[in-house]
């Protein structure tokens, strides 16, 4: 669920609807969100960064709310675009109904609408997601005799080579679920699994998953950045000849 509330909030980012040292005021309703949180205060104020790193990293529901709520008015407003966003990315067995993920008749999804919705996520937005996706842990009201210690929930971070993210989730109903990623060698995986009863199955079925992609696939460089691809003439062009160059390497995935 939070995946999609970053795409949106990212989104308002680059689209400059928010910045991130906007301070936000925290409303009571999203002050009284249970489950995973880092505990607001009604009218408590915090910026947009912090709010969106508690998320990341904690999974914290009161900052999500928070979010939803500068960025649409009211979470109501966000969770219809996410349901959008959703069915736009081909998610067809995904429906929200909250933007925490907390429990709720008709709120649901699947491994494979999850992995659509982490690629298009790492596709647009992966350096900043990954930036705090990775994070082990950090801290919030810095500047508070209170700081707060966040500490990132996906136990696989310096356990498995190459993971930096990318979110979990656990409720009663659920189970423990992971939407997982890691990058070896210029190839990024994604892995989803949930329900797993414990932790460590958690862990134990996004290992096998991605130890099956790297055991079967690899990325190869086929051009590399800033080199010249070609050259081209144009009609009442001021130069006679233009070379076009790369703009960033490009790999292809082959199966081993």
């Amino acid at each position: 669920t939070k995946m999609v509330a970053q795409i949106i909030i990212l989104e308002s980012i680059e689209n400059k609807k928010i910045k991130w040292d906007d301070v936000v005021t925290v409303s009571k309703n999203a002050s009284d969100m249970g489950g995973s949180q880092i505990y607001l205060a009604p009218n408590e104020q915090m910026k947009v960064e912090d709010l969106f790193k508690s998320m990341v990293i904690a999974s914290a529901n009161d900052a999500a709310v928070v979010l939803a709520e500068k960025v649409s008015g009211t979470e109501n407003n966000f969770v219809n675009r996410m349901n959008y966003i959703a069915k736009s990315l081909g998610c067809y067995n995904t429906n929200f109904i909250n933007c925490t993920g907390l429990p709720t008749a008709n709120h649901y999804t699947t491994c494979y609408d999850m992995g659509l919705i982490a690629c298009n996520l790492l596709k647009n937005y992966e350096d900043i997601v990954i930036k705090y996706s990775s994070m082990y842990e950090s801290y919030v009201r810095t500047n508070t005799p209170n700081p707060f210690w966040l500490v990132n929930t996906n136990k696989l971070l310096g356990d498995y080579e190459g993971m930096d993210g990318l979110k979990t989730g656990y409720t009663q109903e659920a189970g423990y679920c992971l939407t997982a990623t890691s990058n070896r060698n210029n190839l990024r995986l994604i892995a989803v699994t949930m329900n797993a009863k414990t932790i460590k199955e958690r862990s134990n079925d996004i290992k096998s998953l991605l130890n099956y992609g790297y055991s079967n696939y690899k990325s190869v460089k086929v051009f590399s950045k800033d080199k010249r691809f070609m050259s081209l003439s144009f009609n009442n062009s001021k130069n006679e000849v233009d070379n076009i160059y790369i703009k960033d390497d490009i790999y292809i995935t082959l199966p081993i």
